[in-house]
Formats: C-alpha cells, sequence, structure tokens
C-alpha cells in the first residue's frame, strides 16, 4: 500500500496531514527517509521521528464531550489540559478534525485513518451542527441569510449550509472545518461568539454526555458515520400530452346542458300594426241632434222589459 495510506492506517494522521510529513522529511522507510508515492510491504520497517510505526490491531473510535479549556492536540507545552488527559491510552489515537481551546462538544478519536479521511474531507461532505450563543443575542434572519450565502473571511470565503435564529444565538451546518470558522463567521457578521456546541457529526449527536464523558462506538455508529447520505430523487418532467389526447380528455358538456350553437341571425319580420280605433263622431251641440240619436228613456225601459222572463203564474208570498 501506498505510504501515506500506511500512515493514516496507522493513525498517525490524515493521508493529506501524512503527504505533508512525508515531504518534510520526518518518515522513514527501512531506514531511508521516505519520498511521496513510495509503497510499503509487510516486512518493512516505518518509523516517524524516531519512533516505529505498527497497523493497529483493532480500530477504536471514541466519542468524547470536550469541555471548555481543554486543548485538542498531543503535544503542546503551554496546554495546561489536553483531550488525551480524559480519554484511554490508545495507541495511533488521533482527533478526528479539531475544536479549539474554548469550544466545547462532540469530538471524535479513532486510530482508522481512514475513517478520518471519511468523516474530515470536504468532498463527503458531512455535516456538522453548532449551537452558538452571541454577544448581540439571537442572530437575526438578515445576518443568516449573509451566512448561506457566503462571508469573506482572511483566508478566503466561507459559507454555512444552513443557519436558523435561536435564542440567545444561531444554530449552524457546516460541512468544513477551517480553524475557528465559525466564531470567524458569526464575528464578520456582527454576532461575536460568546459560547460554541458542536453538537452533531454526520448522525452521530451529542445526546446525554456529559462535559468530559467519552464513550466507545459501536459497530453500528460506525457505519452510520461512514454511510452516505441519501440522495434526493431527481424529478422527472411529467410528459405533455399531445393535442389528440388533450382533446379526448377535455370533459364534453352534458347534452341538455349544452348550449344551441350560434346561428347567423334571419331578417327581423316586419310586425303587423295594430288597427287603430275609429276616432268617434264628436257630440252634436244641437239638443235636436242628440234626440235623433239617443232613444228616450221611456223607450229604452220599455225594450228592456220586453226581454225580461215573464213573471204570470208565480204568486208572492208577500
Amino acid at each position: 500500500m501506498r505510504l501515506q495510506q500506511f500512515l493514516a492506517r496507522a493513525g498517525i494522521a490524515s493521508r493529506r496531514k501524512a503527504e505533508e510529513l512525508i515531504r518534510a522529511g520526518r518518515v522513514t522507510v527501512n531506514g531511508q527517509v521516505a519520498d511521496l508515492g513510495s509503497s510499503v510491504g509487510e516486512g518493512d520497517v516505518v518509523r516517524f521521528d524516531g519512533e516505529r510505526v505498527r497497523l493497529p490491531q483493532r480500530k477504536v473510535v471514541i466519542a468524547l464531550h470536550k469541555p471548555a479549556g481543554v486543548t485538542t492536540t498531543k503535544q503542546d507545552r503551554h496546554a495546561e489540559r489536553t483531550v488525551y488527559q480524559l480519554v484511554p491510552d490508545v495507541p495511533g489515537l488521533h482527533p478526528v478534525g479539531r475544536l479549539d481551546r474554548e469550544s466545547e462538544g462532540l469530538l471524535l478519536l479513532t486510530n482508522d485513518g481512514d475513517l478520518t479521511e471519511r468523516l474530515t474531507h470536504p468532498r463527503y461532505g458531512v455535516r456538522k451542527v453548532y449551537r452558538a450563543w452571541c454577544r448581540g443575542g439571537e442572530v437575526s434572519l438578515a445576518a443568516c441569510k449573509r451566512l448561506v450565502s457566503g462571508v469573506e473571511l482572511e483566508d478566503g470565503p466561507a459559507k454555512a449550509l444552513e443557519a436558523k435564529p435561536m435564542n440567545g444565538g444561531a444554530r449552524l451546518v457546516m460541512t468544513e472545518g477551517r480553524k475557528r470558522e465559525v466564531r470567524r463567521m458569526l464575528k464578520a457578521v456582527g454576532y461575536p461568539v460568546e459560547r460554541l456546541v458542536r453538537t452533531q457529526i454526520g448522525m452521530l449527536e451529542l445526546g446525554g454526555l456529559k462535559p468530559g464523558e467519552w464513550r466507545y462506538l459501536g459497530p453500528e455508529e460506525i457505519a452510520a458515520l461512514t454511510a452516505e447520505p441519501p440522495k434526493p430523487k431527481p424529478q422527472r418532467p411529467k410528459p405533455q400530452p399531445s393535442e389528440p389526447a388533450r382533446e379526448a380528455r377535455r370533459p364534453r358538456p352534458h347534452p341538455a346542458r349544452e348550449k344551441p350553437r350560434s346561428t347567423p341571425e334571419a331578417p327581423a319580420k316586419p310586425r303587423k300594426e295594430a288597427p287603430q280605433p275609429k276616432p268617434r263622431a264628436a257630440a252634436s251641440e244641437n239638443p235636436a241632434d242628440r234626440n235623433r240619436t239617443q232613444k228616450p228613456r221611456e223607450a229604452r225601459v220599455k225594450s228592456q222589459r220586453e226581454h225580461l222572463p215573464s213573471r204570470k203564474g208565480k204568486r208572492s208570498n208577500h
């Protein structure tokens, strides 16, 4: 196998860091300073800074609740306490990523370099969730949008995968872990961090671990850490129906409700005018003329009596 892969599996460093160690001349193979790209077999003796490097017999992953004030390093003469004082002494044990001295929360340590590479390299996009309490209180929605769109830092642009306002600060989801990145991003948008806790790595949560406590991870938890998140299924565009099919699916109106089709209007027939009443002859002012046109009252009464039924043969009771 490649020398950098051998060093990673031995827990010395990740593959990228192992390449830097090889370039620096700190690694030897069979007494000779190794070159980048060298291969290692079963009988080869590999040393790092003079100490022999062996592959671990058993892979170990430890979850630690790192307290504030503890340094994530093995060799730091200025550090009062390190994480190695809190966990068992396992050959090749190294932290998976880092938390700065004042930050708290979930920290993984392992002797499996391949796992370290899988969890720390940006191309794998492993999610890390942070809960921050800020000096300015709850981070505004506008500032969270800036964190997601990206802010400019001294070592290049940085952005969060998610950012959400929370009581007293914010919740951030990151996929990379540059030095003090979360603190610098929040400071860039006007919210300096007072307290920072990492609550989740991948699918693994901090859970009920109290500051300073640790536990070994089981095989299922390790497998869940390395499992790739499910990718969303691509949505296929719905096929558009052809014109005949669209016409066939169009609802037909009920025959009884169907409106008659419009036909060109026939020319209207002229209406017959109603006959006008004949004007009455004006009444004559001469009394003699009136007497000629009207019967005398006695003649009219006599005429009416002639048309009444006969009352002969009937007696009156009165």
